[in-house]
């Protein structure tokens, strides 16, 4: 005659282990940046010969219209990649100011 053997219920403690060290890690992740860095205070040394850095050469301004503006001179797509031609943009320094209405479809075909 065959018995049925009962196993008993038990309670696994290595994964609630591995659940409380993550949930340790996490908490002190969390703390460390909570902790503003103070830092000691320091005299940084100065240059009597620095000079200011060059500014850009080129900025293209890119109104609400979608429309190339270059030192007050407003520029379609062609006229733009005309202008960028003889201009030489590999060499060149170009800073793009987009407003913030404008299309980004537009600011798109700026950078490229």
């Amino acid at each position: 005659m065959q018995y049925l053997e009962v196993k008993k219920a038990r309670i696994e403690i290595i994964p609630m282990i591995d659940i409380m060290l993550f949930l340790l890690v996490f908490f002190i992740m969390v703390t460390i940046h909570m902790i503003p860095d103070k830092g000691m205070p320091a005299q940084m040394p100065g240059s009597s010969t620095a000079q200011e850095l060059p500014k850009p050469k080129l900025v293209i301004n890119l109104n609400a219209q979608g429309e190339a503006e270059i030192e007050g001179k407003t520029y379609g797509r062609a006229a733009l990649e005309e202008y960028l031609r003889q201009h030489d943009p590999e060499h060149l320094q170009i800073t793009i100011a987009a407003d913030k209405h404008a299309d980004v479809q537009a600011l798109v075909h700026v950078m490229d």
